[in-house]
């Protein structure tokens, strides 16, 4: 089971959010190049980068940063946040991200998607994230009547190297992660869930990890490892044995 370290960018900064709100941002490191050298050094093999302020302007707003971030990273880094169009996802992937993760646009562009898995298989991750079982999308500051698992499905026969699932009412809470809830969507889809939002423990990764047979096959870890609750090179030690 692979963890994705994350690094959320705002203005700049490496920052955690509680539950999406932008105005709950705890600045973590001002430099996310830095940010992504720890994780390397402490072991990870992927980094889950999100552009916070491009997912609300629909654009990319921290360019620089995440350049930082590939230029010091000899990880492969998966990025997600304001990715709307063909042109943006042929950019970043050409810039080195090795997989774009697309959220809004599958809800408001599924046509945009499928095509963007046919032209770079293996390189284009779905984002699902939830607020009560219902997709959330802009920043997650709109939340549609569609659910979870509806969108999953719509998407299993596009090639999505993965699908993200994200609790919003769990995430950087630190209040467990929802297990049950992740297990039951792996299991109804043949594409990869990585689960993410509120993993707060080891025996969250444990929890997680004994369901991968079901089909979770990767947790993104955000606070908790900036709080020092979760050691990175522990908790890939359960993940990998």
């Amino acid at each position: 089971m692979i963890l994705y370290p994350a690094i959320d960018l705002k203005g700049g900064r490496c920052v955690r959010l509680v539950r999406g709100e932008m105005s709950a941002a705890t600045i973590f490191n001002d430099d996310p190049a830095d940010q992504a050298r720890r994780f390397c050094e402490a072991g990870a093999r992927w980094l889950h980068v999100v552009d916070l302020d491009g997912a609300f302007a629909g654009e990319a707003r921290n360019g620089a940063a995440v350049a930082a971030i590939l230029a010091a990273s000899p990880a492969p880094v998966q990025l997600g946040g304001g990715i709307r169009s063909h042109a943006a996802i042929e950019s970043w992937l050409g810039r080195g991200v090795a997989r774009v993760v697309l959220g809004t646009v599958a809800l408001t562009d599924p046509a945009l998607v499928k095509a963007a898995c046919r032209a770079w298989p293996g390189r284009i991750a779905l984002g699902i994230d939830a607020r009560q079982g219902r997709v959330a999308v802009e920043g997650w500051a709109r939340t549609s009547d569609i659910a979870a698992l509806d969108l999953a499905l719509a998407f299993e026969d596009a090639g999505a190297a993965a699908v993200i699932h994200t609790d919003i009412d769990r995430d950087g809470a630190l209040e467990g992660v929802n297990v049950a809830a992740t297990a039951a969507l792996a299991r109804r889809l043949k594409t990869p869930v990585i689960a993410s939002g509120g993993i707060a423990s080891m025996a969250d990764i444990a929890a997680l990890k004994a369901h991968e047979p079901d089909g979770i096959a990767g947790m993104i870890l955000g606070r908790a490892l900036y709080d020092g609750r979760i050691d990175l090179a522990s908790a890939l030690q359960v993940a990998s044995c």
